[in-house]
């Protein structure tokens, strides 16, 4: 009887996990939900076989609880199989290794408190990106990161003690680099146009905003907002673009789509795997936090999560390869009516526009 009662109780759980992200509140508590879809497709399938087992499957409880369990995996799986190796791949892989058409980028948010440079700038090292960008710096990480800097001349920097400092070191010149505050005044974005080495310009854009948490944002419209200006400021663009950062939201999450859809740029992901970048000390707990969107002007030469280096976070790792042959042979999502809608709603909420989104220009 205890068991029985204790598979009841899995059940209740893991229904009311699955059914809270449906209820488009914008709190913590419930936006939270979307991050462990991994987690509760794993519970829902152990749950699933011992019910199987142990339950009375001729009963109209026990094969309801079954039919509930199932449907609850069956509805975590849709969210995360995209971001398995099962699926179609959304961006192809390169074919090619030039050089002058490449943009090799890494991103790390390195834990403001983590002293271990020594060991981030030993994967630098050893990766040789053309671009670093780092979250999470303050002023004793810009010292440590400025070692950088005779390989690295082109710079953004804006070392901050709040967790939301950021720097950027290129070996590719930027121009018309600049920093802003998109929607929270202590909370910095960067924005350029990157030069290749085949003197193609490439629209940058590095973003970190605050995460829905009980320690820091309430709600997500905050961070929901950001991701929607810098889509929004995308509409009828049609010229290379990266977005990279910390974005403090899944890969899988309705926001994060809605991201794809009104922006336009595409996943690596999709297709190859969920390079989950935090938490690196939590094995059980890990989601895919730091992301790497482009236009479908680019093929995918490397994705890769690097070796830990004392953050909370795996650096991410990316090579694209500019490559026109597939302009218009890539698809990502789309958005609709109620897409665009829900995205108005999430801008007005904060009362931001699109426009204030630099646009870099060359």
């Amino acid at each position: 009887m205890r068991l029985f009662w204790l598979l009841n109780l899995a059940s209740g759980f893991l229904i009311l996990a699955t059914l809270l992200p449906l209820w488009r509140r914008e709190v913590w508590w419930v936006r939270g939900w979307d991050f462990p879809r991994l987690q509760l497709a794993w519970l829902a399938g152990v749950l699933l076989l011992l019910q199987i087992a142990l339950l009375d499957i001729t009963s109209t409880l026990g094969l309801g609880l079954i039919f509930a369990t199932a449907a609850c995996l069956g509805y975590q799986l849709w969210w995360i199989f995209p971001y398995t190796p099962l699926a179609r791949r959304e961006v192809l892989s390169s074919d090619t290794c030039d050089e002058r058409n490449s943009l090799a980028m890494l991103t790390a948010n390195v834990l403001t408190t983590n002293r271990q440079a020594a060991r981030f700038l030993a994967l630098v090292d050893e990766m040789s990106p053309d671009i670093v960008v780092t979250l999470e710096s303050d002023a004793w990480w810009q010292d440590q990161l400025d070692a950088l800097e005779p390989r690295y001349p082109h710079t953004l920097k804006c070392p901050l003690d709040n967790l939301y400092g950021m720097h950027v070191y290129s070996r590719l010149p930027l121009h018309d680099a600049q920093v802003d505050y998109l929607v929270e005044k202590d909370v910095p974005s960067m924005h350029a146009m990157v030069e290749l080495r085949s003197k193609q310009y490439v629209r940058v854009h590095f973003l970190h905003p605050a995460p829905p948490s009980p320690t820091e944002n309430e709600a997500s419209s905050e961070r929901d907002a950001e991701l929607i200006m810098v889509a929004k400021s995308l509409d009828g663009y049609r010229k290379p673009v990266v977005v990279t950062g910390d974005l403090n939201d899944v890969a899988w999450s309705e926001t994060t789509r809605l991201f794809r859809k009104i922006s336009g740029l595409l996943d690596p992901r999709v297709g190859r795997g969920m390079y989950n970048t935090y938490h690196a000390g939590l094995p059980l707990v890990r989601w895919p936090l730091d992301h790497l969107f482009h236009s479908e002007h680019f093929t995918v030469r490397s994705l890769q999560r690097l070796a830990p280096f004392g953050s909370d976070h795996f650096a991410l790792y990316g090579k694209l390869v500019l490559d026109s042959r597939y302009v218009g042979e890539q698809d990502g999502l789309e958005s609709d009516k109620d897409d665009e809608a829900w995205a108005e709603e999430k801008l007005a909420q904060e009362n931001v526009d699109p426009s204030d989104v630099p646009v870099p220009r060359v």
